[in-house]
């Protein structure tokens, strides 16, 4: 639980692992999923559908505000060391909550708590997906080449975290 906002204003967001198929986290990811197809070719959208969300080696997790899907978010084991983060997604009209601080940060401290010693991640380029870079960037991701089976691609930005990294700053 993670609690955000003012003493006038204070709201309280839950995490809880969950099922990518649970009717309105669908719908989310197919918000998630459309939106990928508009800003990019099919050949460059990573997003994974509800089926690979979940596989094996990927948990699930979603952000909640009074019983409202806010955000949800996943983590998956690419190596024995190193996860990489999955289908961060907020409904467009429910920003700015603390949604996807929340989760990353739980995102991280599961990372973490599997003894991973890096965490990347694949997302949009700046100028189409800026808030989600300054959310990464505030938690010391930096820029980096490919990783996995990802290769160049003019519609992708990688970002990697050693997690010995200081803790998430305010922006």
């Amino acid at each position: 639980m993670t609690t955000t906002g003012t003493a006038a204003a204070v709201r309280t967001i839950q995490i809880e692992k969950d099922d990518p198929a649970r009717a309105d986290v669908l719908g989310l990811l197919d918000e998630h999923m459309r939106h990928m197809h508009e800003l990019s070719p099919p050949e460059s959208v990573h997003a994974l559908d509800v089926g690979a969300l979940k596989a094996p080696g990927i948990t699930f997790w979603s952000a909640r505000e009074e019983g409202v899907l806010i955000g949800c978010g996943a983590l998956k084991a690419i190596g024995p060391d190193h996860g990489e983060i999955k289908s961060m997604r907020t409904p467009a009209a429910l920003r700015g909550r603390g949604a996807g601080r929340a989760l990353l940060e739980c995102i991280l401290e599961e990372a973490r708590s599997r003894g991973y010693k890096r965490v990347s991640l694949e997302t949009g380029p700046a100028q189409t997906f800026q808030a989600a870079h300054r959310l990464y960037e505030s938690a010391g991701f930096q820029e980096c080449g490919p990783f996995g089976e990802y290769r160049l691609d003019p519609y992708s930005v990688f970002m990697t975290l050693e997690l010995q990294s200081a803790p998430i700053k305010e922006f």
